[in-house]
């Protein structure tokens, strides 16, 4: 009896004829086996009834070796195969058998089922005919009649299917080989005419599916990983398209299509790996110049010119050059509309640009496409307070320097304007009271931007002299009337102020 869950109870679920192989009495005298070799497949059946395959697959080969002339043997062996998944190796051992010993029915029967999922139906019919003709059991006449059924119609859907496929209904081709691909799943051509049907169709991810597949089911398969590396390539990934190609060139390393493929996709791939890491590096203009060389390599695939200019739009948002990032990006939104990565590189163009409305438009609609996204969400809430605060005191427009301005341009603007909003400098006492209010808002903006802790909170949305920006409340330390900013000296960097100027 077969316990239930082993090896062969599993098998015989699939292929119930392949109980034969347990029940099967050994025919010394036919199969001339030898103690030895008795020995061996006795052991080799009771490992692969514990599901020990590799270890039963060990003691069949020595059988064979022992007695290469024991159909019985190779049966065993062809199934171990089979359960190994191994229907390759399992074909050859299936034909020795019915070679030695013509009326073995199971081994012909499972010879026709691994022949049907391979697509030979021409070889898979005569063996279920022969099968019929052979006087079977009840159970193996039902299987080989089924199978003859089923690879007829398989052979009609295989006409139908080139009919579609010559005539250019390629949606009809599909349909046809969808069903014939579920019995002949081993069927390396027919995966192949799919893998075009998908190409012509606009489907190059789904061809690459059956395109390796069929690189698996056919023996150095060279035209399949090339045009699995060239469709990876038109994809715009070019490190998938450099691994299949060197696939290709392993088989054949003097294969002319896969060598110049991997010529433009090795260079290409050197160009964009070298670009990211100038990136890493923070050397933005160096990796905008090379990812325009990847547009110069490649011009005809439309997907590295916009990856390109993706990336070179990071880059000019990042170097704070707001008015080149903004165009480019807006170039890239052009071809994408949700392309998130632009929309946010130009929201920060935008903040540097001090377009607060529509840096929240861009970080909305990113939200909109990634709402997890915690930098969409942290720029958002910053272009929203930074919104709010330009409707109140904004220091950059005081002093009337960029978002982006270096401490010295910022102390040269505060002593210029300090000096020509000084109060002595107006002797009508309305212009001086005026002079005197601006004077003010020139000194609180040199004391914020000059401070690196003050200019950041400034930056984040949140003024550090204004009370009410302050968590917690309470007065505000930096308010200071006009006769607290006398006796400064307009021409010190910071600190206390210590002299007095008069101006005539």
């Amino acid at each position: 009896m077969v316990a239930p869950g082993s090896v062969t109870s599993r098998l015989g679920s699939v292929f119930p004829f392949l109980l034969v192989l347990v029940d099967l009495q050994y025919e010394g005298a036919e199969c001339g086996v030898n103690a030895d070799v008795e020995k061996h497949l006795e052991l080799g059946k009771k490992l692969l009834a514990a599901g020990q395959l590799a270890d039963a697959l060990s003691q069949f080969h020595a059988a064979v070796d022992g007695d290469p002339d024991n159909y019985i043997a190779y049966y065993r062996r062809a199934t171990v195969f089979l359960a190994m998944g191994k229907s390759k190796a399992a074909l050859p051992d299936l034909t020795k058998v019915i070679e030695l010993k013509m009326d073995f029915t199971a081994a012909r029967l499972q010879r026709g089922h691994l022949l049907l999922k391979q697509g030979k139906l021409d070889e898979a019919e005569d063996d279920f005919k022969k099968v019929l003709k052979s006087n079977p059991s009840e159970n193996e006449e039902k299987e080989a009649q089924s199978q003859l059924i089923k690879s007829d119609e398989m052979q009609r859907l295989r006409s139908q299917a080139l009919d579609a496929f010559q005539s250019g209904d390629y949606i009809a081709a599909i349909a046809f080989l969808d069903k014939i691909l579920e019995v002949c799943v081993w069927d390396a051509e027919l995966r192949e005419l799919r893998a075009e049907c998908f190409i012509k169709e606009g489907e190059p991810r789904k061809a690459i599916s059956d395109l390796k597949a069929a690189s698996k089911l056919k023996n150095d398969n060279t035209e399949a990983f090339y045009k699995i590396s060239t469709l990876y390539y038109q994809l715009g990934d070019h490190e998938l398209s450099l691994s299949e190609v060197r696939e290709c060139l392993k088989l054949d390393q003097d294969h002319k299509r896969c060598f110049a493929h991997y010529k433009q996709v090795k260079k290409l791939n050197k160009l964009i790996e070298s670009a990211e890491e100038l990136i890493r590096d923070g050397r933005y203009t160096d990796a905008t110049s090379k990812f325009e060389s990847v547009m110069k390599t490649e011009p005809s695939i439309a997907e590295y010119t916009v990856r390109s200019k993706e990336r070179i739009c990071h880059c000019f948002s990042k170097d704070e050059k707001p008015v080149e990032a903004i165009r480019v990006c807006s170039e890239v939104l052009q071809m994408e509309p949700d392309n998130v990565n632009a929309l946010k590189d130009r929201a920060e163009a935008y903040l540097i640009e001090e377009m607060y409305d529509e840096a929240i438009q861009d970080y909305e609609t990113a939200q909109e496409h990634n709402e997890n996204d915690q930098q969409i969400r942290e720029g958002l809430e910053k272009a929203q307070r930074l919104l709010k605060q330009s409707q109140k005191r904004d220091y950059y427009k005081i002093l009337g320097v960029k978002r982006n301005a270096k401490k010295q341009e910022i102390i040269k603007a505060y002593r210029k304007l300090a000096l020509q909003w000084h109060p002595d400098n107006f002797q009508n006492e309305e212009e001086k009271k005026k002079a005197e209010k601006k004077f003010i808002d020139i000194a609180a903006a040199k004391e914020v931007l000059s401070d690196p802790e003050m200019r950041k909170k400034f930056d984040d949305g949140e003024d550090p002299l204004d009370a009410e920006s302050q968590q917690g409340g309470g007065g505000n330390p930096f308010h200071r009337s006009w006769n607290s900013w006398q006796g400064f000296n307009p021409f010190s960097s910071g600190g206390p102020f210590r002299f007095k100027f008069h101006f005539n």
